[in-house]
């Protein structure tokens, strides 16, 4: 079956990757995997019914890239640029993905967070071009009608949200279509997935925003939120019809609210491999920054005392993700838990307390809690100065929650307070870098979920590391892809935080997170451990890994990678085989 029902990817007689197209003229230059512009050679045009119809002007690739770039710079606000580059990404595919690469670090606040949660809420009003996969209660019943739809014939992987939690921003009914086309970029430009291989997948199941239920311009399904067995069966249909048309598809469930979170990901994991990245991937992403703050500080993760502001879906991933790395330096699972201290908006999690089932594993007993308290449940401070906290993690989406008595008070339980103020849109974080560090005296390791640019105090400049998921998913899921796992593992996710950190100690031992522009190469050094971790838990299924040593796995994760560049038209011809 060739790639997509408008062209394939084949291979001539030398081992050349070639396109072999299915449309000719016009109608070639309205599908943004094969639209090359001016880049089309004159034999190109001639052959394919282009001759008269573009340009004269032969470019090639990089001078299109440097052109683009120049028009990038002219647009000044970031949504602005987020429509600039989504607009491209509809038009010329390859172009879009070569800009991107070429200025990663600049770009991705821009298709990424914090501009993506702006584009969310303006989805409805930006929409232009379809893209990806609209599942909605009008259409549900017909999912796999839907999906035979889709030109696309060989996806690997799938981002997939229902919009009820988008970032720190909540419900954003259709509009978090937005998040699933901004993480597949990431897939493609940081993880080497083709962009053919990548489908995002808006499951509408309604919204329970009056705003936009009353909006004629929402473009979303007019009623309230599916709920129980309904929602359910929705989603049911959705993986049903998945596993038929692509049953070597991985699904990242995206931005789901803290109940569906959890619900969804037990529900699926072992059905269709999965992971939800809010969950998982926070949690692994958060671990690794963890790990080499601890470094830094000559001291091991089993020493520290952790609390952690958020019980969501992010916030129990990120708790998941330490104890996991508690145990793994040797304490017992009650030990490990016995370190960690999660708070949710009421206070400190606590047994006597009426919590949702997420939350119990990490709940306190009162009675042997050692530290007193004033109200139901210790707040913020009282926790970080009962329970001597030496990490302060923040994924509550409420900012500037980590006022200067909670850092300060952390600061005295440790000569260097590692302090992760990680929520995101930029305006949720707990608290702003140059805040922390100047209450601290510049002596608190510190990193956030948004990009900030460096602090610059009494004469010394301190980086600000982006504890970002795109350090992990992309190289996650490629990892996945390759080794045609049957399911995503909880040690294959454990793995991919310790990816990280070991990459990041090598490359930049100074640092809590590589710079952004390094996410390629961190993303392989993630992708081969995956890899080896699917084949100790068993979950690989493509032939031929296990006799590959670590090095001989690099070199197939970087074959394997897609590069942006525009392939050779030819005319449909017996000889080569698909790629």
């Amino acid at each position: 079956m060739p790639v997509t029902t408008h062209y394939d990817v084949r291979r001539d007689a030398e081992g050349h990757r070639y396109l072999e197209p299915f449309v000719k003229g016009f109608d070639l230059t309205r599908i943004p995997l094969l639209n090359k512009g001016t880049a089309f050679t004159h034999e190109e045009r001639e052959k394919l019914g282009l001759d008269g119809l573009i340009a004269p002007q032969v470019d090639s690739l990089n001078t299109l890239v440097d052109r683009l770039y120049r028009d990038y710079v002219q647009v000044q606000k970031p949504l602005d640029k987020h429509v600039f580059l989504r607009h491209l990404q509809d038009r010329n595919e390859v172009l879009f993905y070569a800009l991107l690469a070429a200025h990663v670090e600049e770009m991705l606040p821009i298709v990424y967070t914090p501009t993506v949660g702006q584009a969310v809420q303006e989805f409805s009003k930006i929409y232009r071009v379809p893209r990806g996969l609209m599942l909605s209660t009008d259409n549900i019943e017909r999912a796999e009608q839907a999906l035979d739809n889709v030109p696309l014939n060989d996806v690997r992987i799938i981002v997939a949200t229902d919009s009820s939690a988008i970032l720190g921003i909540g419900d954003q009914g259709f509009g978090g279509m937005g998040i699933s086309i901004g993480k597949l970029s990431l897939y493609v430009v940081a993880g080497g997935v083709g962009p053919d291989k990548t489908l995002p997948v808006e499951l509408d199941v309604g919204t329970n925003r009056q705003d936009l239920l009353d909006d004629p311009d929402y473009l979303g399904v007019h009623h309230k939120r599916l709920t129980g067995d309904e929602y359910l069966a929705f989603v049911d249909r959705f993986v049903e019809a998945t596993r038929k048309r692509y049953p070597k598809a991985i699904i990242q469930w995206e931005d789901f609210s803290r109940d569906a979170a959890f619900t969804v990901l037990e529900r699926y994991r072992k059905v269709v491999p999965s992971f939800n990245d809010d969950i998982q991937g926070t949690g692994a992403v958060v671990l690794a920054g963890v790990l080499n703050a601890c470094r830094l500080k000559g001291e091991r993760l089993r020493d520290q005392r952790i609390v952690l502001h958020g019980a969501g879906a992010g916030g129990i991933g990120v708790t998941d993700a330490l104890r996991r790395g508690l145990m793994r330096e040797g304490l017992s699972d009650e030990e490990a838990r016995a370190r960690l201290f999660v708070l949710d908006q009421t206070g400190l999690l606590l047994s006597d307390r009426n919590l949702e089932a997420y939350k119990r594993t990490y709940a306190h007993d009162p009675a042997s809690l050692g530290f007193s308290y004033a109200g139901r449940a210790p707040s913020l401070l009282e926790t970080v100065q009962g329970a001597k906290a030496t990490i302060l993690v923040g994924l509550s989406g409420v900012a500037r929650a980590f006022g200067e008595d909670v850092v300060k008070a952390v600061h005295a339980n440790t000569a260097q307070p590692i302090v992760f103020p990680l929520s995101n849109p930029t305006a949720n974080c707990e608290a702003l870098p140059g805040d922390v560090l100047r209450w601290t005296d510049g002596a608190a390791l510190v990193s956030t979920g948004s990009p900030f640019a460096p602090v610059e105090l009494n004469g010394k400049t301190y980086p600000i590391g982006q504890g970002n998921n795109a350090f992990i998913f992309p190289g996650l899921g490629f990892g996945a892809i390759l080794a045609g796992a049957r399911e995503i593992t909880d040690e294959m996710v454990l793995e991919a935080a310790y990816a990280l950190a070991d990459y990041t100690a090598r490359t930049h031992p100074d640092r809590l997170y590589p710079p952004v522009d390094e996410l390629p190469a961190a993303s392989i050094e993630v992708a081969v451990r995956v890899i080896q971790q699917t084949l100790r838990d068993g979950v690989a299924q493509e032939k031929g890994l296990d006799g590959l040593d670590e090095a001989a796995l690099t070199d197939l994760v970087r074959a394997k990678f897609w590069v942006p560049k525009y392939l050779p038209f030819r005319a449909p011809a017996q000889e080569g085989r698909q790629a």
